[in-house]
């Protein structure tokens, strides 16, 4: 697929995807979803990369939301098949087995906000703003907002978040656990990719343990969790990267992890 509202390269086994709209604050229309869907694909299906940057273009908005401009045609069927969509996107974003930070350099409104949620962890510049302000057209979240926006800071926060369309600033966002760490815009993007880097040459099969016992655990209670936890630990030690990681311990020397998602 040739791609017109994104941008997708490879640095140092680190994707980096780019929304790449800036005239509209990067919203995310019908095409833009089915671009992004596809690089998810590409990258489960063929090991593009071991880590993926989720990032917008320009300086002013990560994704300032859903493209409004399409709203006014949809009607209630259109409307479903539309938050389907976008949901099951963000579905397979959050069960991609690598790592996926959201690099958030701006407004990250309302589907932009729920993009950069269903991420394994945000990093944001000192001028991001983060919000759900649906309530203001009339209509709520529809890419899974109100759920994860609940799971991450609470239910009482979310309501509240939900029901104003406040924004929030990156240092309140941090505050209230939904951002991982805030940097200056200058920064923003060496320090993401220094640390997208670092976990490129972490082993493989245990980030992919680690992201989907968290996500599962979640779920469900905590002795169950810690059942799940239990297999995925013992599961890693037949990879060859346990090995290398106990010997190079063992040795005083760094690691040096080569296996992959499935070894």
């Amino acid at each position: 697929m040739a791609y017109e509202n994104i941008l997708f390269e490879v640095k140092d086994n680190v994707g980096i995807l780019t929304i790449n709209r800036p005239k509209v604050l990067n919203a995310l229309n019908p095409k833009t979803l089915d671009e992004i869907e596809d690089v998810i694909d590409r990258i489960s299906e063929e090991n593009l990369a071991r880590v993926l940057v989720i990032t917008g273009a320009g300086d002013k908005a990560f994704v300032a939301g859903a493209d409004i401009s399409e709203f006014p045609k949809m009607n209630s069927l259109q409307a479903r098949l539309f938050a389907k969509k976008g949901q099951d996107i963000f579905f397979k974003i959050e069960e991609l087995p690598i790592p996926v930070i959201a690099c958030v350099n701006g407004y990250a409104l309302g589907g932009g906000c729920e993009l950069a949620m269903s991420c394994d962890f945000i990093y944001a510049s000192e001028k991001a703003r983060f919000g759900q302000p649906e309530i203001n057209l009339g209509i709520i979240p529809g890419f899974g907002g109100t759920q994860r926006l609940a799971r991450l800071v609470g239910r009482a926060k979310a309501k509240e978040i939900c029901m104003t369309g406040m924004q929030l600033s990156a240092l309140e966002a941090k505050e209230l656990g939904l951002v991982a760490q805030v940097f200056k815009p200058e920064e923003l993007i060496d320090k993401t990719m220094e640390v997208a880097k670092s976990m490129a040459n972490k082993a493989m099969v245990a980030l992919r343990a680690i992201k989907e016992v968290i996500n599962k655990g979640l779920e469900i209670d905590l002795r169950t969790g810690c059942a799940l936890e239990a297999e995925a630990f013992a599961t890693s030690f037949s990879s060859e990267d346990a090995k290398e990681g106990a010997t190079a311990f063992l040795e005083k020397r760094k690691p040096v992890f080569k296996g992959s998602l499935i070894n």
